[in-house]
């Protein structure tokens, strides 16, 4: 199994999104079993919350489970027992090289890689925009998670 962690700044909004569709798709290719899925953030300052309401929202209107995981920080055990932690962007691949342990260093690497055909490299932050930017978060997540789960075989 391969278990993967899903990297934002504050574990509100993109890494959940990023974490129920690679989920859902890895699911809905017959996979579900060949991975595990979580979500952090580097920064995570509402600890405990649920997800953003328009991540959720967002989620939920595309007919993904956006599950009942709770918002929590990156810690030094994530590093041991991800095969992957995925960032959303370069600021938050920064932070978790600096934290990052050396022998775990190459688990480290933004979600966008496994989608070049996207055009871009980072998941933008939507939290202080508008139901646009949740949608093309998710619309990103998805482009991801897709490339992610077929480069795992």
């Amino acid at each position: 199994m391969t278990k993967i962690l899903m990297v934002c700044m504050g574990n509100l909004c993109r890494s959940p999104m990023a974490r129920a569709v690679a989920r859902q798709l890895a699911q809905q290719a017959g996979r579900s079993q060949e991975f595990e899925f979580d979500s952090a953030g580097t920064l995570a300052l509402h600890t405990g919350e649920r997800a953003d309401p328009r991540a959720i929202a967002t989620l939920l209107s595309r007919n993904y489970e956006p599950g009942n995981t709770s918002v929590r920080r990156v810690n030094d055990q994530d590093f041991e027992n991800f095969d992957l932690i995925l960032a959303m962007d370069q600021t938050n691949l920064a932070a978790l090289q600096r934290l990052c342990p050396p022998q775990h260093l190459a688990k480290l690497h933004l979600l966008l890689k496994f989608a070049p055909s996207a055009g871009v490299d980072e998941v933008p932050d939507p939290y202080y925009g508008n139901l646009a930017g949740f949608e093309r978060v998710l619309d990103l997540c998805e482009a991801g998670a897709r490339g992610l789960i077929k480069a795992q075989t």
